[in-house]
């Protein structure tokens, strides 16, 4: 599932692209997604694009009379493309524009194309925790979060809480912090949250720089690769040596999720 670094960097990749373009008209071949595509999505026409912004791990983009909101669950991702290509299968919305055409494939279809009006006191981001690269997600607002009896990685993964940290992401800053993932995050002490929040915002910061990370389904909307996955330190290293200190990665499954890490660096 793309997370906010995937989403982010399909921001940066496609705003030069899109932004003042006027979009012609669309193409859905399936409304069929999680939700179904927007009636004002199929209708819509002679619509220029304002801007192109993310919350948590949703690309709003911004029209003259509405926005756009898309949500790529498990396998989504958008194809920039400069000419008209046939689309293949898994291709359900083309937004037709003026120089080029933004094109939406989703082979399990558990994305989202949805129209709003306005975002303001949408339910949809209502609950929301903080942006994790914000100035007010500091270690003083993650301390006053944290009284929860739940597990550190699921905290950070807590969506209230703060926003797009996955289950790659989440492990790979619980080492970066020292921290092990399966400890009670009211127990963590000042100094391991300054940590903690320092390392979130530079391992996001990283993986949005390198492109994201691509296991399985995610991909630029160039349609190259992230890279990130060549920095990853301990997801998807199980019985492999720490590049740290030698000792061989643990993986271990927590409410259906795999958690990696080494039981020399992190306490």
């Amino acid at each position: 599932m793309p997370e906010l670094p995937e989403v982010e960097s399909c921001r940066i990749s496609i705003e030069p692209h899109l932004l003042n373009q006027k979009i012609n008209y669309t193409i859905v071949r399936n409304v069929n997604l999680r939700r179904p595509v927007s009636k004002e999505i199929i209708d819509l026409k002679n619509q220029f694009i304002l801007s192109i912004d993310r919350r948590a791990k949703y690309l709003l983009i911004r029209l003259t009379l509405g926005w756009i909101i898309i949500h790529f669950g498990m396998s989504g991702r958008l194809i920039l493309l400069s000419e008209y290509i046939p689309p293949e299968k898994h291709d359900h919305i083309d937004i037709i524009m003026q120089n080029n055409i933004l094109r939406y494939t989703d082979q399990r279809r558990f994305g989202i194309f949805l129209w709003v009006n306005d975002l303001s006191n949408n339910v949809l981001f209502n609950k929301l925790g903080l942006e994790p690269l914000s100035d007010e997600f500091n270690s003083e607002y993650l301390l006053k979060k944290l009284y929860l009896k739940k597990i550190i990685k699921q905290s950070i993964m807590d969506n209230k809480i703060v926003v797009g940290i996955g289950n790659i992401y989440a492990n790979e800053i619980l080492f970066s912090s020292g921290i092990l993932p399966l400890r009670r995050s009211q127990d963590l002490n000042d100094k391991e949250v300054k940590s903690l929040v320092s390392n979130i915002k530079l391992t996001l910061l990283k993986a949005i720089k390198h492109g994201g990370t691509t296991l399985r389904n995610f991909l630029q909307s160039n349609g190259k690769p992230g890279f990130f996955a060549n920095q990853l330190k301990v997801y998807g290293k199980f019985n492999e040596p720490c590049l740290s200190c030698g000792t061989k990665i643990i993986k271990e499954k927590h409410a259906s999720r795999s958690s990696y890490w080494c039981p020399t660096c992190q306490v």
